[in-house]
């Protein structure tokens, strides 16, 4: 069975996250603005509601949070994880991200099923790409096995999968599979959604950081198959 389609389990019991959720949700909702959250709801396109905290109260009060608290194993991360995100607001969303983001390292294969919960469950741009990107390529990095399951994601149905599966090397560098980076690219060229259209430019400029040459000349053998909006986007920083 595919490591994927398991069924998300209940949020594990975790002293840890009783102790993670109950700081969060006294410091966060003492620090809420609400006038600023009606803003930040809106710019997000109301995929959420908000608190209204500034990324760095937020942050601020993030590290009170965790001030004495010890270092997950995993069962811990998949139960702060999952209780976060069954908290309406979107900041608890952002506390998750930022402590999987830290913790990705304590996690094994098997917390990818938990990531594409994350994922697929009140989906946007701002928790999906760093999840994508810290989560999903850490877990990746550590059990290259796990390419399997990109292969499976990028033929999503789910355009958030697709676009974690395209993004999930962007901080690889010279360790890029680019046989997957551009066959990715290619498989989703002419992909109806603005945000996998973008996403395939954005992993080409990002990997034209490290090897312009190989990007230029995938995108001079495949532009007329690649949305105008990727070329751009591949060629920003290193033009034609």
């Amino acid at each position: 069975m595919s490591v994927t389609a398991r069924p998300i389990p209940d949020a594990p019991p975790s002293a840890l996250a009783d102790t993670v959720l109950e700081r969060l949700t006294t410091e966060y909702p003492a620090a809420a603005d609400p006038e600023r959250a009606v803003g930040l709801r809106a710019y997000m396109r109301d995929v959420a509601p908000f608190l209204g905290l500034t990324s760095p109260v937020r942050r601020s009060l993030s590290r009170t949070v965790l001030a004495g608290v010890p270092r997950p194993d995993e069962p811990d991360c998949t139960a702060v994880a999952l209780r976060c995100w069954r908290l309406p607001e979107r900041e608890y969303h952002y506390f998750a991200v930022d402590y999987l983001r830290r913790y990705v390292t304590h996690c094994s294969s098997g917390f990818l099923p938990v990531v594409r919960h994350l994922l697929t469950t009140v989906p946007w741009w701002d928790t999906v790409d760093l999840l994508a990107a810290h989560v999903v390529g850490g877990l990746v990095t550590a059990d290259r096995g796990l390419t399997r399951e990109m292969d499976a994601w990028i033929e999503d149905e789910d355009l958030w999968l697709v676009r974690a599966a395209l993004l999930h090397q962007l901080r690889y560098k010279e360790h890029t599979d680019t046989d997957r980076l551009f066959g990715y690219c290619v498989r989703q060229s002419g992909h109806g959604d603005f945000f996998v259209r973008k996403a395939v430019g954005w992993c080409l400029r990002e990997y034209a950081k490290t090897d312009p040459d190989a990007v230029r000349a995938f995108v001079a053998e495949h532009r007329t198959r690649l949305a105008p909006l990727s070329v751009r986007e591949a060629l920003r920083t290193v033009g034609p």
